[in-house]
């Protein structure tokens, strides 16, 4: 087995993480719209139960969680934790690792049938293969990989442990 190679450990991952959610309030600040945080299960929302912990102090909007279920290699079905009406809402999704932007597209499936405010896509790490026309709006670390390195996102309970390529 390798040894894993870490690119960011907790601490720098909490930081780009709270970056990111200063750049969201920093962004919508002139919306009185709410503000829904689309986590991709599992890791996906880990992130963005922490975004919503760094964004609530420096925004008035309701800032409201919830969650999209997806198979990330045949995203057939994509299914919300929560029926909501997206009309005129801000609206950021949010995954651990983008990779060729097609668990990011799929996430987006849902929102389709609505008129959001603003679609926003958020990623603590970004690798430069995308196959789908889809960028990240707030990256929390930006890393060329070969095609055949895989990143993870570690977490555990409730916390981003870190990332690392295996």
């Amino acid at each position: 087995m390798s040894e894993r190679k870490y690119i960011l450990n907790q601490e720098s991952a909490n930081q780009k993480l709270h970056r990111m959610a200063l750049e969201i309030a920093e962004n919508l600040s002139g919306s009185e719209a709410d503000i829904i945080l689309i986590g991709v299960r599992n890791n996906g929302t880990v992130i963005a139960e922490k975004i919503a912990a760094f964004l609530k102090p420096y925004v008035k909007n309701q800032v409201i969680n919830i969650t999209v279920s997806l198979d990330k290699d045949l995203p057939k079905e994509v299914i919300l934790s929560e029926n909501l009406n997206f009309t005129d809402l801000n609206i950021v999704l949010i995954d651990d690792v983008a990779n060729s932007g097609k668990t990011l597209l799929y996430g987006l499936k849902p929102l389709m049938e609505y008129y959001p405010r603003t679609i926003q896509t958020l990623v603590l790490v970004e690798r430069m293969h995308k196959l789908y026309p889809v960028k990240p709006d707030y990256v929390g670390l930006s890393i060329a990989t070969t095609p055949e390195d895989h990143i993870q996102v570690e977490v555990s309970n409730g916390e981003v442990i870190g990332a690392y390529i295996g």
